[in-house]
């Protein structure tokens, strides 16, 4: 069995960016104009928003977006992504191709061919076929075969884990997991729940073989990971091809309801428990403790969550070090986030030294890799 390492990791972030001031003027700027037919016509009201509500139900302060334009119009609510023709390439895959550049850059990988699997791992697909993975395969000029899978906000780590075992058994020898998370263009800004969840980031993991005895200094060497999964309907995207076959007017496709939604204390709740439970069995089969972690990367979903699942894990509060979060600043990426705070947060660790990668979300599902700096 080959060891296995992640040689390079690359992260795009969007430059624009809508902070929670902007994101309540304009959701409340819409409940305006709702409150005021809902009032003409005797129906109850609907509640604002506001800043102070988002950061203790979040932790959110701004979010970075692939498209600005269109989100924080009333009439609109939406990134305006102007669509493209088939010959073009791909706005996700556009987004992916940036983020893999990155990652072989950081590699050293000169040669794009060398890389023999594509996998585009994202909580949302553009499109059932072809394979976004396959766009990114042809844009980058790898060889191989590609594919895409998702699995929530779990993807990359999921990604990682079908990725290091294929490298493994030698079937692979290079393979990218590419993350290319434009979730706000499957948001609905007009949900007082989940408006001011989401930011958009794309990253990609190079994942390869090395040989017994061989160092790559700087790079993390990936001991083990592992997925798990049990169903839940309290993160749900009903988005697909069905929509359109259950209408009686076929002309449009009906996005209310349709779109994210969850039930967020249900999901606190229940995912902080199975999360800390996750990382606790990982680790003991391993013969490890939470205590030879140096560094947790989790999920960047929610700050008040990770915390809870630190404080369970460890029996007392993680600093920043320790548990480090981009969430206040990106929001939550859904799969890239766990890898952009790997990215952000490791060069300062030893070698030797051990680290946790774990992400979950919908299914609900979890993914996790231990990692040994080298």
């Amino acid at each position: 069995m080959q060891r296995v390492i992640i040689s390079g990791i690359g992260v795009e972030i969007p430059e624009s960016t809508i902070t929670n001031e902007e994101l309540v003027a304009s959701f409340n700027e819409w409940i305006d104009l709702q409150n005021a037919e809902r009032s003409a016509m005797g129906e109850s009201l609907l509640a604002k928003s506001n800043t102070d509500f988002i950061v203790y139900a979040s932790g959110v302060k701004n979010r970075h977006v692939h498209t600005r334009d269109g989100i924080l119009d009333v009439t609109r609510m939406a990134p305006r992504i102007p669509p493209r023709g088939d010959d073009e390439l791909s706005v996700m895959a556009e987004f992916g191709v940036a983020s893999a550049k990155r990652a072989l850059e950081h590699a050293g990988v000169s040669d794009p061919s060398s890389v023999d699997m594509v996998i585009c791992a994202a909580s949302h697909q553009q499109r059932p076929y072809p394979a976004v993975a396959v766009e990114i395969q042809k844009a980058l000029g790898a060889s191989g075969a590609a594919f895409d899978m998702s699995l929530g906000c779990s993807s990359a780590a999921a990604g990682l884990h079908i990725a290091t075992n294929l490298v493994r058994s030698g079937a692979q020898k290079r393979v990218l997991v590419v993350s290319p998370e434009i979730i706000t263009a499957h948001l609905n800004f007009r949900d007082r729940q989940t408006h001011f969840i989401f930011g958009d980031a794309s990253t990609t993991m190079l994942v390869e073989a090395i040989g017994e005895g061989e160092v790559r200094p700087g790079r993390f060497e990936v001991m083990d990971t592992r997925s798990w999964t049990q169903f839940s309907n309290n993160i749900r995207s009903n988005f697909g091809f069905l929509i359109r076959s259950g209408q009686e007017d076929t002309s449009v496709v009906n996005m209310e309801g349709n779109m994210i939604k969850q039930v967020g204390n249900k999901v606190f709740k229940e995912v902080t428990v199975a999360a800390h439970k996750f990382i606790e069995n990982f680790l003991a089969d391993h013969d490890m403790t939470v205590e030879d972690v140096r560094r947790y990367w989790l999920h960047q979903a929610n700050g008040r969550m990770n915390a809870m699942i630190m404080k369970l894990t460890l029996g007392h509060e993680a600093d920043a070090d320790r548990a480090p979060m981009v969430l206040e600043k990106l929001g939550n990426t859904a799969a890239a986030g766990a890898v952009v705070a790997l990215k952000q947060y490791h060069e300062d660790m030893l070698p030797g030294e051990f680290g946790m990668l774990c992400a979950f979300g919908a299914g609900y599902s979890i993914g996790g890799a231990i990692l040994r700096k080298m």
